[in-house]
C-alpha cells in the first residue's frame, strides 16, 4: 500500500492484479510506503477502514482518496494458480504439484479450502464488513491506459511500470462446467468487476467516510 498525501491517494495493492510492478514504480512518489511486510502491503480496505484510516486523520489530518484495481476473478485466480506453480513451491504447503485449474478452483470455492486454496476474493478485499465498496477509484485491470492516465495526472509525469513477480507459463483450461460453479459462488466480485467495465474501466464513487 502506497499513500501519496501530496497527491491525495492511497494506492491499495490488490493481489494478482500487478501491485508489485506499480507498487516499484510509484514508491519514490508516495510519502507513506508499506511494503516490507506482506500483511501491510496487501492491507485490505477493512483493515485500512479500522486503524490505518483513523491514524491518518488522527496524527496528519489526512483523508486520501482511495485508489485500487480488479482484475476479471477467473484472471485473477488463474495467476493465483500459476503463481503456486512455481517450482521453489514444491514440497511444501501451497504445492500445486499434479493439480488442474479446475481442481484448484474447486478447492477455493469449497466451504473450507485447503491452506494451498486460501486467497480470498476481491470483492470482500475492497468493501466493507456489510458489502459496501469502499474505494473512491476502482480501475479495470484490463483498461490499464486509464490507471496510467490518472497516475500520470494525479504525480504530474508518466508511469511506466515494468513486469515484476511474474507467474510461470502453465496451462490453466477451465472447464464451462467449473467456470459456471465459480462465477455461480462469487456474485458479488463479479458484480462489482461488471460495473467496472460497464463504467468503461474506471468506477468513481463517492465512499462515506
Amino acid at each position: 500500500m502506497l499513500v501519496f498525501t501530496r497527491a491525495n491517494f492511497t494506492l491499495f495493492a490488490v493481489p494478482k492484479t500487478g501491485s508489485t510492478a506499480y507498487h516499484m514504480a510509484l514508491a519514490k512518489h508516495a510519502q507513506i510506503v508499506l511494503a516490507r511486510d506482506t500483511a501491510l502491503k496487501h492491507m485490505p480496505l477493512r483493515k485500512y477502514d479500522r486503524w490505518f484510516a483513523p491514524y491518518l486523520k488522527g496524527a496528519h489530518d489526512l483523508d486520501p482518496e482511495r485508489v485500487a484495481v480488479i482484475r476479471n476473478p477467473i484472471e485473477q485466480v488463474r495467476s493465483w494458480f500459476r503463481y503456486r506453480k512455481r517450482p521453489k513451491v514444491a514440497g511444501g504447503p501451497m504445492d500445486l504439484s499434479g493439480m488442474s485449474f479446475d481442481d484448484f478452483v474447486a478447492d477455493v470455492i469449497s466451504d473450507a479450502p485447503p491452506e494451498h486454496a486460501r486467497i480470498g476474493d476481491q470483492h470482500t478485499f475492497l468493501s466493507s464488513p456489510e458489502g459496501a465498496l469502499r474505494v473512491d477509484h476502482l480501475f479495470a485491470y484490463e483498461r490499464r491506459d486509464l490507471f496510467d492516465a490518472f497516475l500520470a495526472h494525479r504525480l504530474g509525469e508518466a508511469v511506466r511500470p515494468q513486469r515484476r513477480n511474474v507467474s510461470p507459463e502453465v496451462e490453466a483450461p477451465l472447464s464451462k462446467e467449473m467456470e459456471a460453479a465459480f462465477v455461480a459462488a462469487r456474485p458479488a466480485e463479479w458484480a462489482l468487476y461488471e460495473a467496472v467495465m460497464t463504467a468503461g474501466g474506471h468506477l468513481v464513487t463517492e465512499v462515506p467516510r
